[in-house]
């Protein structure tokens, strides 16, 4: 068993495992950011299809889906700047345990706000 955590192995695939599941994260918001824009343009070709064409706005989706897939961007990104400084910290012997993870505090925030603004929307405009 290693002396210190900077030798330890299991702190760096500790380590690994966080980036990688950032890296899923940023992923699956991207996906889902194509899915919502992508919907809006299948809801608009599907009202054409009725016997009285509605003039259908796509507008929301294509706005809200391309925020989605720039926000995993974004993610993408910082947990690359994370995980380079974590395993700077671990391997100087500076990281401090019990920070909270900045990254995630804001994208839950923002999630949260893009979640009760959707739910504000679907519910004016059913």
């Amino acid at each position: 068993m290693p002396d210190s955590p900077q030798q330890d192995p299991r702190i760096y695939f500790a380590a690994e495992r966080t980036f990688l599941a950032w890296i899923r994260t940023g992923l699956g918001l991207m996906g889902v950011g194509f899915a919502v824009s992508r919907f809006g343009l299948f809801l608009r070709d599907f009202s054409n299809t009725e016997h009285a064409p509605a003039q259908t706005s796509t507008t929301h989706s294509v706005i809200t889906g391309a925020a989605l897939v720039a926000l995993g961007v974004i993610i993408n990104i910082t947990s690359v700047i994370n995980h380079v400084s974590i395993v700077k910290q671990l391997s100087t012997g500076t990281w401090q345990p019990g920070q909270p993870s900045r990254t995630a505090i804001a994208l839950a925030i923002f999630l949260a706000l893009l979640g009760t603004g959707m739910a504000i929307y679907l519910l004016r405009f059913r």
